[in-house]
């Protein structure tokens, strides 16, 4: 009886221990690694550099798997479909967020997913064609004002790089007209040779042209001032205060994985990305690495969330069907 007694009491701390002990094993198989792009992009590049050493550390291979269609919902409502183990992630980009400015989507940005950590963040650069008048973002908005409604023209490919010039322009109390491009590439001719006047460009894709004089840099949109731009101010300090557009990459999985298992991905996702080779890696592609909780993750995604999706309606863009 006594014996009995004793395992009785015993029992419920046993029991207790025994989800802690299994997810103290975490992972206990493959941890796959969903990239909703195409290959060579920044995402897929973190997603490659963060799979050795977590591979290395866990135990178990953490295979990158490119998922891309429909802007990354294809590759991300795989995500959202996987069991909440923890051994199905994605690393998906401020696409995230602002795809529900634009799509029907499949899932819900918020509720169908678990937030884990930032890994980079790479500021935009406002630039112009040589050939334009104004070289800073005041002059912008002044030549603005003193011509037509919409006479300023912006090259927009989609995204972020689509909603950050109207973010400005709803800010500065202008208006611009949108001219669609597929991507950078085919924009970067048409705003050298001044067929467009401005374009919102992530740092790295517009580098080159500045160097090389073909574009103005008129300023830059992260927090702090681009370490490839150190002169440009950003348009915060120079014109704007609050305004900041980046693009970013970040660690999700499905809803409701168990927090002990959410705070070890991000933990060791976080600390992955920081090593000073892959910080090194991302600084040449004009990316600075990040690490934040799980807490501060979905705080940040829900104010992107609020952010593009107002500018957005402001707009009068409505969400349209995927795919």
């Amino acid at each position: 009886m006594l014996i009995t007694r004793r395992i009785a009491l015993a029992a419920p701390a046993l029991l207790a221990a025994l989800p802690a002990r299994a997810q103290g094993a975490f992972p206990t198989r493959p941890v796959r690694i969903i990239v909703p792009y195409t290959p060579g992009g920044v995402s897929d590049i973190t997603a490659r550099l963060i799979a050795e050493p977590l591979a290395a550390q866990w135990g178990q291979p953490v295979p990158v798997e490119n998922r891309a269609g429909a802007d990354g919902i294809i590759g991300t409502e795989v995500v959202a479909k996987s069991a909440p183990d923890g051994q199905t992630l994605a690393l998906v980009s401020v696409g995230h967020p602002v795809n529900a400015a634009f799509y029907r989507l499949p899932y819900d940005t918020m509720r169908d997913f678990s937030f884990a950590t930032l890994t980079t963040r790479t500021p935009l650069v406002l630039c112009a064609g040589k050939g334009f008048g104004p070289s800073t973002a005041a002059e912008l908005v002044a030549y603005a004002k003193a011509n037509p409604a919409g006479h300023v023209t912006f090259a927009g490919t989609g995204g972020v790089v689509r909603l950050a010039p109207v973010l400005f322009a709803q800010r500065a109390g202008v208006e611009m007209t949108y001219v669609p491009y597929r991507g950078s590439t085919q924009a970067h001719p048409d705003l050298m040779a001044g067929r467009v006047d401005i374009m919102f460009d992530t740092v790295p894709a517009a580098l080159g042209h500045i160097q090389s004089g073909a574009f103005k840099a008129l300023a830059t949109t992260g927090a702090a001032r681009a370490p490839q731009l150190p002169d440009v101010p950003t348009l915060t300090e120079a014109f704007m205060p609050g305004y900041e557009a980046t693009t970013w990459g970040m660690v999700i999985g499905p809803a409701n994985i168990p927090a002990p298992v959410l705070a070890k991905l991000s933990a060791d996702c976080g600390a992955a990305v920081m090593r000073p080779e892959i910080a090194a890696r991302h600084a040449a592609l004009g990316a600075e690495v990040v690490r934040s909780t799980p807490e501060e993750t979905r705080r940040f995604v829900e104010a992107e969330l609020e952010k593009w999706g107002d500018a957005a309606r402001r707009a009068g863009i409505q969400p349209q069907a995927a795919g």
